[in-house]
């Protein structure tokens, strides 16, 4: 049979809500006469051979709504039937596959659905109009209803997946006749990025060294692999500035500061993929045996702490969703790759976008300019990429803990207009590294040379070139070249792999790991055979589009791939573990003693690439650049003379910059691991506020690593080297509210956002990495590494906009115990003060403010930084929080002093009363962003406090005090200049965060979150139990009941898992669907099973559906399944994915109903993935893990994107709550049942948390206790809960005492 194209339908396509929002931005944006919107999906299957009568029934399952069987059909359900309808179909472009197809075909096969081998879906919309949409109108809506970079019209029915394109033969280039010239044209025709000394050097190469014409392959080789995104040749170039050459390059002065006694805890530093410092001993649980099933075991080793951070810049400027998720895929790799492999806990992010323009909601300093086409409005940037990244690290299993977002456009007095048109997409990263393999092992000859990861395609073409030049709309097409596309499964399945060979302990079979990233398989594959050499065969290279040419297989940056070296007898280890995750493992050749890169394409004989890593890897000449000081053209600030402290509060508290973050906090997992002890949000109404993340090494040990991050670009509109010294200042009084082992060893990674290369950014970058450097040595930290990105700017219709020049500083530092933090929510209204650290000399410039850019000005005068008084505030403040004398804790930075005391007060949904002296104005003394700290200190503990900093010689004085109440008060001398409700303002703070939600979500859940805002208070928690540890003589007694932590492709919450089912107890398993498959486990050995969290084949056909087919549909394992169920002396439990499967298969609440009356978990009411701590009743249950446990109320994670339960059967839904199937409701702050969102975050019917069997033996839920089985995974804790046991690890200990008994 000849490969075909079929088509399935399914309606409706979106959900309700998607589908309500849709219409009311069309008739907003569009056109009022749409009326009405119906969607479809189609499901567009390659077809190599027939389907048989089972195989349709499988494919109908997994493509079809179960309770909505006649929704789904071969026919299309949408016709437009007169010219009053319009009908659309967009989908992905045919020239690579995307990540749904991958995740859908891995479902298929396991369904034995082998003979598809590529499915795409295609959104198909109807849209019923008042009268007939113009041709213009109709297509503003096709443009704005996908994605132009990835997605395209289907102006007919699909028919082939084919593009037409062959693959392009080798091909060489005439560089001996034409010389320079000839690359000259090469270099405009492809893109390459070349200067006139790249010229130069590769003329001489070809010409005079090697005497040979170049391959196509070889020169885009040479172009990524020494472009500025790869060699950085600015940052450690000769400088020559204002006609004097500078003795130290950029890169000298940012390695100087890593002085030698500085280098004490640092154990990687400037020449790896991250860098590391001195971690601590810690115990930990890891598989007895990696790779294959097997049981956790405690395992004692020291393990190392390590950050990475980069920027995606260019990307995510050009397509915001794909940029940003790869970019945050690229760091996750440096963070895997460091060493001979590490572990990812957590991330951290940052956007820097232009002036957001959000409709209906103006902004007076906003301005309503052009923007280029070739890259996405700033809003559309903030709210995609950040999506993006958040979808990317929540299929991952990364958690986001911490970051900045800021949004910026303005024209300077001298008329230049600066804005971050080209957008900053900062990800950065923490982890951990064992000792034992801390350095990466020499190539040898004979070494296999591996590539770990997903198929290649023809994406990222040229992007290390590409983001290396300003961005022009003239060069469209060739950023449209450089596009990538992320697969988070893939890279969870391939993390899976590295983690199996670091698990291995001294045996790690891997000898060297590189992530690959800018320039492809060029890249990667000679940095990890340098300097030896090696001989590979493209062809091994596992390709998802037949059509590539060897050029674009050896230069594109297709993502989720790493590269290792092993040795031959370790071969038969990795490929094992690479099928059990379903991962291509590649073997491309080996390490010869040549020092050459030689590819063979085996299929021609060619030769395609064949130079000396010397010669293009080694030190080739430094570059020059030349720049000079252009003096900035200066203005003193000018505000009105009439402007009140709550005039400027209404501007101030709406920057985003300022503002809330909740609309970032609320999309991204923040719980994931079960490892992190202080992430964004805190307080008893859960507000992002945080300024340190902290994570701990493992479930079973206090140690940690806090990390915090500084940036102020805006100061360096004025003075560049204070903006330097601000930064390092601001991530340091970020960092300060987690007790660290010393501000001497605290490292951190610079990253460089500027339009370097452009007259004056230069000179002014050079003052400001100088004044970094120097401030750095004078407090004691080192930068151990960082990222720069040198052509920030791009072309507006005939004017070159660039980005304020941008510095982020990211600190981290080993935390001996998590526990000591502070956060900056009030605690103790009525009884505690309010005292300020001064650390500006009493200094009080405004320039660079929220308030002077809230009134389109930058100033003349910015705040600056006294390295020796805030090194001394910073140690006496960590004393002080060591001797637990701090309450709260709060930095004093955007939006100044009276932001940070309002935004304490918001934390602690209470009010204060503050009395400042009448020292310079008022909007000076409230607005400056000079640096300090506000404390809330118990009054009785003021004078101690107070004499500690004093003892320092550090200013410390009185500015307040709390009080129980909705009011803040606010004296100026003894004049009042504020008196306002804590919740007024609030919602100020709240207002833009809660207008962009309403752009990215349900806009009917946030108003009801926004609407609630105000009477917020306190949760009611309240235990009808006592918590209480283990009974030691359980933990003695390990091996005698056996649970299997059951994981799928995807699933990413099976470590916490285990460990909570270990502190409980049991001996838990990890044990991987494969392993059921291939028979080489059986669930007869275990008396538990558990169904863990994750995305399962990232949820690509509905929450779980995959999975469960992968069960359903494999008679081998529904026997295993069906045995385990039928014994009596057995629980499950599924959690999140875990409980939605459990759904899917029928398990709960009763067994064997009809598929069209089986309850689900469906796409959350607000339309996105959820991450809340919320509260929960436990309700009186059969639950046999909820023994003991009903009538409490307490909080718990979520984090999820499908878990609302629906009911498609009102019979099914009576009986089970009459047979107390029911096992937990979500509650308000009141501790009673609610449809209000997000108290409840899914919109489930009843209220519904999760539902258990009649029996009580089988449990789903949707929330994580298995993240908050240890005090220190709690965000909240009421300080009226004295002990110090989780109340969530009785959960746990109940299924343990269950097996007792049965």
């Amino acid at each position: 049979m000849e490969e075909v194209v079929i088509h399935y339908f399914r309606t409706p396509g979106l959900t309700e809500a998607a589908t309500d929002s849709l219409l009311r931005k069309s008739r907003k944006n569009i056109s009022e006469k749409i009326e009405k919107i119906e969607t479809e999906f189609c499901y567009n299957l390659q077809v190599v051979s027939e389907l048989t009568k089972d195989q349709v029934t499988v494919l109908t399952w997994l493509l079809s709504e179960s309770y909505n069987p006649d929704g789904f059909g071969r026919e299309a359900f949408l016709k437009a039937t007169n010219d009053k309808e319009y009908l659309t179909e967009v989908g992905p472009r045919l020239n690579f596959s995307t990540a749904w197809s991958t995740n859908a075909i891995c479902i298929f096969h396991a369904c034995g659905l082998t003979n598809i081998p590529r499915a795409e879906c295609s959104r198909r919309y109807l849209l019923h109009c008042s009268e007939p949409l113009t041709d213009e109108e109709k297509v503003a809506f096709t443009q704005s209803v996908h994605d132009r970079m990835t997605e395209e019209p289907y102006l007919t029915r699909l028919t082939s997946f084919k593009t037409g394109v062959e693959p392009a033969p080798i091909k060489t280039y005439p560089v001996l006749v034409g010389g320079k010239e000839e690359l000259k044209e090469l270099d405009a025709e492809f893109g390459l990025s070349f200067d006139e000394q790249d010229l130069e050097y590769y003329t001489h190469l070809f010409c005079e060294v090697l005497k040979r014409d170049p391959t196509d392959v070889e020169l885009f080789d040479i172009a990524q692999s020494n472009s500025e995104h790869s060699r950085h040749w600015f940052f450690g170039g000769n400088m020559v500035i204002d006609g004097e050459k500078k003795e130290r390059s950029l890169f000298r002065i940012v390695k100087d500061t890593l002085t030698p006694e500085r280098r004490a805890n640092s154990v990687i530093a400037f020449d790896d993929n991250s860098s590391a410092i001195r971690g601590f001993p810690i115990t930990t649980i890891q598989p007895e045996t990696p790779g294959c099933p097997s049981r956790f075991i405690q395992e004692q080793f020291m393990s190392h702490i390590l950050l990475s951070a980069e920027t995606h810049n260019f990307p995510s400027g050009v397509a915001p969703f794909p940029g940003a998720e790869t970019g945050t895929g690229g760091r996750i790799r440096d963070v895997q790759a460091t060493g001979t492999g590490a572990n990812v806990t957590a991330g951290t992010a940052g956007y820097a976008v232009g002036q957001l323009n959000i409709p209906g909601y103006d902004l007076p300093w906003e301005e309503k300019w052009n923007y280029p086409n070739n890259l996405a409005k700033p809003l559309t940037i903030e709210i995609d990429a950040s999506n993006g990244a958040s979808d990317y690290g929540n299929k991952y299993g990364e958690p986001v803990i911490t970051g900045y977002t800021r949004s910026f456009g303005m024209r300077l007095p001298n008329g230049e207009r600066r804005e971050y048109v080209k957008p900053i997409m900062f990800s950065g990263g923490v982890g951990q590294l064992d000792d034992r393999h801390l350095h990466k092992g020499k190539p040898e000859k004979g070494m296999l040379v591996v590539k770990i990861g997903g198929p290649a395609y023809r994406i990222g073409l040229g992007g290390g070139a590409a983001s290396s030049r300003v961005q022009d709309a003239a060069q469209a097409a060739l950023d449209f070249d450089a596009v990538q596309r992320g697969d988070a499964e893939m890279e969870n399945k391939m993390n899976r792999v590295i983690r199996a060979a670091i698990e291995c302990r001294d045996a790690n079979p891997i000898v060297s790991i590189h992530d690959q990233g800018a320039g492809g398989n060029g890249n990667v594959l000679k940095e990890i055979s340098a300097p030896n050499g090696a001989e590979l065969d493209i062809r091994n290279v596992v390709v998802g589009d037949p059509t590539m040419s060897v050029r674009e297989l050896w230069g594109a940056e297709y993502q989720e791939n790493d590269a290792i070296l092993i040795r031959p007898e370790d071969r038969e280890f990795i490929e094992n573990v690479g099928k059990r995750e379903n991962v291509p493992v590649m073997v491309l050749g080996e390490i010869t003693d040549s020092g050459h890169m030689v590819v063979k394409d085996s299929n021609t004989g060619e030769t395609a690439v064949d130079l000396d890593l010397e010669l293009v890897l080694g030190d080739m000449p430094k570059k020059t650049f030349v720049d000079h000081h252009v003096p900035a053209v200066l203005k003193p600030l000018e505000l009105p003379a009439d402007l009140t402290v709550m005039d400027a509060l209404d501007r101030v508290l709406r920057l985003i910059s300022v503002g809330s973050k909740r609309f970032l906090t609320n999309k991204v997992d923040r719980s994931v691991t079960g490892l992190i002890a202080r992430q964004q949000c805190c307080g008893p109404l859960h507000l992002p506020l945080s300024d340190v993340a902290v994570f701990c090494q493992s479930y079973f040990s206090t140690t940690g690593c806090a990390t915090a991050i500084g940036e102020q670009p805006v100061k360096g509109l004025i003075n560049p080297p204070a903006m330097g010294r601000l930064t390092v200042g601001e991530a340091c009084t970020n960092l300060v509210w987690a007790a660290i082992t010393d501000i001497e060893e605290v490292k951190c990674s610079g990253n460089w956002m500027w339009a370097s290369k452009l007259e004056g950014e230069g000179a002014a970058m050079y003052d400001c990495c100088e004044a970094m450097g120097k401030a750095m040595i004078e407090l004691g930290i080192a930068v151990d590494g960082g990222k720069d990105s040198v052509s920030m700017a791009a072309k507006v219709d005939d004017e070159l906009v660039k980005a304020p020049g941008t510095l982020v500083v990211s600190v981290y530092a080993a935390c001996p115990d998590v526990s000591l933090t502070v956060t900056p929510d009030l605690k103790h209204p009525g009884r505690s003060t309010l005292l300020f650290v001064d650390l500006g000399d009493g200094h009080k410039h405004l320039g660079g403010s929220a308030l002077a850019q809230t009134f389109k000005q930058v100033g003349d005068s910015c705040p600056d930084l006294d390295t020796a008084v805030l090194k001394r505030a910073f140690r006496v403040t960590q004393k002080l929080l060591r001797e637990r004398l701090l309450v709260s804790g709060h930095d004093r930075s955007d939006g100044g002093l009276i932001t940070t005391v309002l935004e304490m007060c918001f934390g602690g949904n209470c009010g204060a009363e503050v009395h400042l002296p009448e020292e310079a104005s008022v909007l000076e003394t409230l607005f400056n962003e000079e640096l300090g700290l506000v404390m809330e200190v118990d009054d009785a503990n003021v004078e101690t406090v107070r004499s500690a900093y004093a003892a320092a010689e550090v200013p410390c004085e009185v500015i307040g005090h709390t009080i129980p109440k909705d009011e803040v008060t606010v004296y100026f001398g003894e004049k009042e200049v504020l008196r306002q409700k804590m919740t007024v303002l609030r919602d100020l703070w709240e207002a833009t965060s809660f207008e962009l939600e309403k752009l990215q979500c349900n806009p009917e859940c946030v108003e009801q979150e926004q609407s609630i805002m105000k009477t917020r208070h306190t949760p009611k928690w309240t235990l009808t139990y006592e918590p209480r540890p283990t009974p030691t003589e359980w933990e003695a007694d390990r091996a005698k009941f056996k649970v299997a932590i059951i994981r799928e492709e995807g699933s990413n919450g099976d470590r916490e898992m285990a460990g909570a089912m270990y502190a409980a107890g049991f001996e838990p398993w990890d044990v991987h669907m494969r392993d059921l498959e291939a028979g080489i486990v059986s669930l007869s050995q275990f008396r538990g099973i558990v169904f863990v969290g994750g995305f399962t084949y990232a949820d690509v056909l509905e929450s779980a559906r995959g999975w469960a087919a992968s069960i359903l549909f494999n008679p081998k394992v529904k026997a295993e399944f069906d045995a385990f169920y039928a014994r009596p002396d057995t629980f499950s439990l599924g959690v999140c994915n875990g409980c939605q499967l459990m759904a899917q298969l029928g398990v709960v609440p009763f067994k064997d109903l009809p598929q069209t009356k089986q309850p689900r978990f469906m796409q959350n009411k607000s339309g996105r993935f959820e991450s809340r701590f919320v509260n929960v009743r436990v309700e009186h249950s059969n639950a046999i893990m909820l023994q003991g446990m009903e009538g409490s109320t307490l909080g718990v994670w979520v984090a999820h994107g499908e878990g609302r339960c629906f009911w498609p059967d009102e019979e099914v839904h009576n009986e089970a709550l009459k047979q107390n199937c029911v096992a937990m409701k979500y509650v308000d702050d009141d501790g009673e049942p609610t449809m209000t969102y997000p108290f409840n975050p899914n919109g489930s019917r009843d209220s519904i948390v999760g539902l258990t069997s009649p029996d009580g033996r089988h449990l789903c839920i949707m929330p994580h206790p298995e993240r908050l089985f240890m005090k220190f995974q709690w965000p909240y804790w009421p300080e009226e809960w004295t002990n110090s046991v989780s109340p969530w690890m009785k959960l746990f200990q109940n299924a343990r005492e269950w097996c007792i008994n049965h």
